[in-house]
Protein backbone atom coordinates (compact mmCIF):
# COMPACT_ATOMS: atom_id res chain seq x y z
CA UNK A 1 0.00 0.00 0.00
CA UNK A 2 1.49 3.27 -0.92
CA UNK A 3 0.36 6.51 1.46
CA UNK A 4 1.99 9.32 -0.98
CA UNK A 5 5.19 9.64 1.21
CA UNK A 6 3.39 10.42 4.58
CA UNK A 7 3.80 7.12 6.65
CA UNK A 8 6.73 5.86 8.33
CA UNK A 9 10.19 5.31 7.34
CA UNK A 10 10.13 1.89 5.32
CA UNK A 11 12.97 -0.24 3.43
CA UNK A 12 10.36 -2.01 1.81
CA UNK A 13 10.60 0.92 -1.80
CA UNK A 14 12.97 0.10 -4.30
CA UNK A 15 13.65 3.21 -5.01
CA UNK A 16 13.73 6.65 -3.79
CA UNK A 17 14.36 10.05 -5.49
CA UNK A 18 18.29 10.90 -4.48
CA UNK A 19 16.36 14.63 -3.61
CA UNK A 20 13.99 12.97 -1.06
CA UNK A 21 16.73 10.86 0.36
CA UNK A 22 18.97 13.78 1.06
CA UNK A 23 16.27 15.56 3.17
CA UNK A 24 15.17 12.90 4.88
CA UNK A 25 18.84 11.56 5.80
CA UNK A 26 19.34 15.41 6.96
CA UNK A 27 22.22 16.28 4.79
CA UNK A 28 20.39 19.66 3.18
CA UNK A 29 17.41 21.01 4.86
CA UNK A 30 14.95 21.62 2.63
CA UNK A 31 14.45 19.64 -0.56
CA UNK A 32 15.36 22.27 -2.89
CA UNK A 33 18.15 22.70 -1.73
CA UNK A 34 19.11 19.05 -2.06
CA UNK A 35 17.99 19.43 -5.98
CA UNK A 36 20.12 22.32 -6.41
CA UNK A 37 23.21 20.57 -4.64
CA UNK A 38 22.29 17.50 -7.18
CA UNK A 39 21.99 19.47 -10.07
CA UNK A 40 25.23 21.52 -9.55
CA UNK A 41 27.18 18.57 -9.24
CA UNK A 42 27.57 18.01 -5.74
CA UNK A 43 26.41 14.68 -5.31
CA UNK A 44 27.54 12.06 -7.19
CA UNK A 45 26.35 8.36 -6.70
CA UNK A 46 28.61 5.70 -7.55
CA UNK A 47 30.40 8.22 -9.22
CA UNK A 48 28.42 9.30 -11.73
CA UNK A 49 26.68 12.98 -11.89
CA UNK A 50 22.78 12.53 -11.42
CA UNK A 51 19.75 14.40 -11.42
CA UNK A 52 17.43 15.02 -8.36
CA UNK A 53 14.69 12.64 -9.40
CA UNK A 54 17.46 9.67 -10.02
CA UNK A 55 16.17 6.70 -8.27
CA UNK A 56 18.54 5.38 -5.46
CA UNK A 57 18.87 2.47 -4.31
CA UNK A 58 20.43 0.17 -1.37
CA UNK A 59 24.33 -0.26 -1.14
CA UNK A 60 24.73 3.10 -3.55
CA UNK A 61 27.63 4.96 -2.49
CA UNK A 62 27.21 8.64 -2.56
CA UNK A 63 29.86 11.29 -2.86
CA UNK A 64 28.19 14.78 -1.04
CA UNK A 65 30.29 18.02 -1.19
CA UNK A 66 28.25 20.28 1.54
CA UNK A 67 30.83 23.94 1.82
CA UNK A 68 33.94 22.34 3.29
CA UNK A 69 33.13 18.84 3.65
CA UNK A 70 32.67 15.81 1.68
CA UNK A 71 31.24 12.61 2.63
CA UNK A 72 31.09 9.69 1.26
CA UNK A 73 28.14 7.58 2.59
CA UNK A 74 27.26 3.89 2.12
CA UNK A 75 23.03 3.94 1.53
CA UNK A 76 21.67 1.74 4.20
CA UNK A 77 18.33 2.43 4.28
CA UNK A 78 15.96 4.26 1.83
CA UNK A 79 14.08 7.28 3.93
CA UNK A 80 11.07 9.16 2.48
CA UNK A 81 9.99 11.10 5.64
CA UNK A 82 12.38 13.50 7.89
CA UNK A 83 12.88 12.43 11.16
CA UNK A 84 14.82 13.49 14.12
CA UNK A 85 18.69 12.89 13.62
CA UNK A 86 19.21 10.26 15.40
CA UNK A 87 16.85 8.26 12.87
CA UNK A 88 18.40 9.66 9.79
CA UNK A 89 21.48 8.54 10.89
CA UNK A 90 20.75 4.97 10.10
CA UNK A 91 20.25 5.96 6.56
CA UNK A 92 23.39 6.21 5.64
CA UNK A 93 27.43 4.56 6.86
CA UNK A 94 29.97 6.73 6.38
CA UNK A 95 33.30 5.40 5.61
CA UNK A 96 36.01 5.60 7.81
CA UNK A 97 38.54 7.30 5.26
CA UNK A 98 35.42 10.21 4.76
CA UNK A 99 35.12 10.56 8.41
CA UNK A 100 38.99 10.96 8.72
CA UNK A 101 39.37 13.24 5.79
CA UNK A 102 36.54 15.42 7.23
CA UNK A 103 38.23 15.48 10.78
CA UNK A 104 41.60 16.16 9.64
CA UNK A 105 40.15 19.79 7.41
CA UNK A 106 38.44 20.32 10.27
CA UNK A 107 40.96 20.23 12.66
CA UNK A 108 43.12 22.48 10.16
CA UNK A 109 40.32 25.13 9.59
CA UNK A 110 40.45 25.53 13.58
CA UNK A 111 44.06 25.81 13.62
CA UNK A 112 43.99 28.60 11.37
CA UNK A 113 40.95 30.31 12.64
CA UNK A 114 43.61 29.90 16.08
CA UNK A 115 46.30 31.59 14.08
CA UNK A 116 44.97 34.58 12.66
CA UNK A 117 44.62 37.67 15.19
CA UNK A 118 40.86 38.01 15.72
CA UNK A 119 39.59 41.59 15.18
CA UNK A 120 39.16 44.25 17.58
CA UNK A 121 35.77 45.60 16.81
CA UNK A 122 34.95 48.75 14.73
CA UNK A 123 38.00 51.47 13.73
CA UNK A 124 37.96 54.76 16.19
CA UNK A 125 37.91 58.00 13.94
CA UNK A 126 41.42 58.47 14.34
CA UNK A 127 42.20 54.32 12.97
CA UNK A 128 39.53 55.76 10.19
CA UNK A 129 41.59 58.86 9.36
CA UNK A 130 44.62 57.30 9.63
CA UNK A 131 43.13 54.72 7.36
CA UNK A 132 41.84 57.04 4.72
CA UNK A 133 45.79 59.13 4.55
CA UNK A 134 46.92 55.89 4.25
CA UNK A 135 44.60 55.08 1.00
CA UNK A 136 44.65 58.44 -0.61
CA UNK A 137 48.79 59.08 0.36
CA UNK A 138 48.32 61.99 1.92
CA UNK A 139 51.00 62.95 4.14
CA UNK A 140 49.61 66.18 5.69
Amino acid sequence: MNDGGRGPQSATFERVRIDKWLWAARFFKTRTLAADAVSGGKVHVDGQRVKPAHGLRLGALLRIQRGFDEYTVTVTALGIQRGPAAVAATLYAETAESRQRREALAEQRRLQRAAAPAPVGRPTKQDRRRIVRFLTGDDC
